[in-house]
């Protein structure tokens, strides 16, 4: 019985009850869209930050520093704060988690090609690009991390010395001599133009700083998530490597955790918004039909109904509204938030299936929260209904 009353009303006022329900299922599609970035947005900046290089610097002395603080890698050659790159290098690898997208030992030095000055930065090539997302390169990115054949060199350097793909470098450095081939020709458009990049031992080599253990000047570790997961990571890794200097870089990771919390606000504070406007739509509605329904409600008093069975049978009706509604709404948002995540990051949003329950519980709990006239109608008399005043 109770299930057929409540088809029946459902049927009747169907104008007024669509009017409810066109405004939960606009608010359940705006709330489950931004439901959906909230989720994906994290994922989707950081991996954006990621174009901005590394962000977490392993160092001795102040090297760290220097390069926090902007300034050239070049301004730290021949600095004498060097390190054994095998106990950090095995630190680095041992609490290495699934965030850390690329590390890379890096070693500079000032030798000369043709007798030019160049900076020339030893490092593990195979890491250059995940470290680097946003280089563009004319050739080939080297595969091999110890490749001593070849080498990559900036823009301004190929034009300074005219150098092409396939051609021939020669470095100089302390008596000690390198042949390497250009294997690629790097647009990093920042200092990175300036260098020769080959791999560590060749470097190594030159500087006369290999043997067992090889020196390294600093690591370059690139780490996603917020500025808190980065410093936890940092942390973690400050304690297996004490004597050293492991920082984040402040300029990228506060950035990062400032964008990120002022998204989330946003998206909090329009999510609430549209609770509350959305509940007094629903409120409005709900006024015009308890007054309606007074003489229905009459009438089920008059034949024995109970208050609470009353009233349980509209917040059914306003609760088959919100979750229909939130259901509609939860289909719609996943389309909203592809679009607008094509528009922000130019990349889809990947929907959450998690959003779908916590938007049909939003949309109920709005509807309920909108139906609070209907308590009025328990205060209805039946005699007064029937008396037809």
């Amino acid at each position: 019985m109770f299930g057929r009353v409540l088809w029946k009303m459902l049927r009747s006022n169907r104008g007024r009850l669509a009017v409810a329900e066109i405004a939960i299922i606009s608010g359940a599609t705006v709330i489950s869209a931004l439901l959906n970035l909230q989720f994906d947005v994290e994922h989707k900046l950081t991996q954006e930050f990621r174009a901005f290089g590394a962000n977490v610097i392993v160092s001795r002395a102040n090297s760290g520093q220097a390069l926090e603080s902007g300034r050239q890698a070049s301004e730290l050659l021949g600095s004498p704060a060097l390190m054994d790159q095998r106990p950090v290098l095995e630190q680095i690898e041992r609490t290495r988690t699934p965030d850390v997208v690329a590390a890379a030992p890096f070693l500079y030095i000032v030798a000369r090609a043709g007798g030019t000055p160049v900076v020339v930065a030893g490092t593990w090539l195979d890491q250059a690009r995940a470290l680097n997302p946003t280089w563009r390169i004319e050739g080939d990115w080297i595969s091999a991390r110890d490749d001593q054949a070849q080498c990559q060199i900036g823009r301004n350097v190929a034009r300074q010395l005219t150098l092409g793909l396939g051609r021939q470098l020669d470095l100089d450095y302390l008596g000690q001599h390198a042949q390497l081939r250009v294997a690629g020709v790097i647009y990093a458009g920042g200092p990175e133009d300036n260098q020769v990049f080959v791999s560590l031992p060749v470097a190594q080599k030159l500087a006369q700083l290999g043997g067992a253990d090889g020196q390294i000047e600093i690591v370059q570790i690139s780490v996603r998530g917020t500025a808190a997961k980065i410093d936890r990571y940092v942390s973690q890794l400050a304690v297996g490597l004490a004597g050293y200097d492991v920082r984040p870089i402040r300029a990228v990771t506060q950035a990062e955790g400032s964008l990120l919390d002022r998204t989330r606000l946003l998206i909090a504070s329009m999510v609430v918004l549209i609770l509350v406007l959305t509940a007094l739509c629903v409120l409005a509605t709900m006024m015009a039909l308890a007054m309606e329904r007074r003489k229905n409600v009459g009438l089920m008093k008059a034949l024995g109904g109970s208050i609470s069975r009353i009233v349980g049978l509209f917040l059914a009706e306003v609760s088959v509204l919100g979750a229909t509604g939130g259901l509609i709404g939860c289909a719609f948002g996943v389309v909203l938030a592809r679009w607008m995540g094509e528009r922000v990051f130019g990349a889809s949003i990947t929907p959450r299936w998690d959003v779908f329950p916590l938007t049909i519980a939003l949309m109920v709990g709005v509807a309920l929260a909108g139906a609070l006239p209907l308590r009025l109608l328990g205060k209805v008399k039946p005699a007064v209904i029937l008396r037809g005043e």
